[in-house]
């Protein structure tokens, strides 16, 4: 079921009913962002509340603390890449990525009965770091403002003409709609003139 048919639990009976989404201005490199940043959530949880398993996998029996905190660095890295902060969880992730492919490498020893699956995990691992990379350098040129620019205010003005000549101008040549005007006793006590 579409997010777009949720929305009509809390609707009342006579707001409009939502028939379409519009076209999406997110990037390809922002999807790909998203998509790796929920990656990095569901591996960070598969490690945090597995990492025995994980360990046995890839014949890594004793790396469990090290395999829950990489999992806590994966969510801690997903946090950001899923935010506006797209290129902080991105390098974040490729500087874990460079310590997962570390630890996989200690298990690619000849005497690892589980080297085949560590084999698998870390062509895996450097899959997804290409995916990174390509999605940091994506996000970087989307988002990026020329070298060594910065934005110039200089042609704006908050008050052209200054802000003495600027005082009254709202007032000036106004004159208050004939409903508008109080009547009555305390018309006489109000200033009707304006400067």
């Amino acid at each position: 079921m579409p997010l777009t048919n949720l929305s009509g639990v809390a609707r009342s009976e006579g707001d409009p009913r939502v028939q379409r989404k519009g076209p999406s201005s997110l990037s390809s490199a922002d999807r790909l962002a998203r998509a790796l940043g929920w990656f990095s959530i569901g591996l960070g949880v598969v490690e945090l509340v597995a990492p025995g398993r994980v360990a046995r996998t890839l014949g890594l029996e004793g790396s469990e603390g090290l395999i829950r905190a990489y999992g806590a660095r994966e969510l801690a890295s997903a946090v950001p890449t899923l935010s506006i902060d797209k290129p902080v969880g991105l390098a974040a992730r490729i500087a874990g990525d460079a310590l997962d492919l570390g630890t996989l490498s200690t298990a690619l020893h000849r005497g690892n009965p589980k080297r085949d699956n560590a084999l698998i995990a870390t062509a895996l691992v450097i899959g997804i770091t290409l995916l990174d990379l390509s999605a940091y350098a994506g996000v970087r040129s989307a988002h990026r403002r020329p070298r060594g620019s910065s934005r110039d205010y200089s042609d704006r003005a908050g008050l052209p003409r200054g802000p003495q000549e600027s005082r009254g101008l709202a007032r000036k040549d106004f004159e208050i709609p004939a409903d508008y005007r109080a009547e009555g006793t305390l018309a006489g006590a109000l200033p009707m003139q304006v400067a």
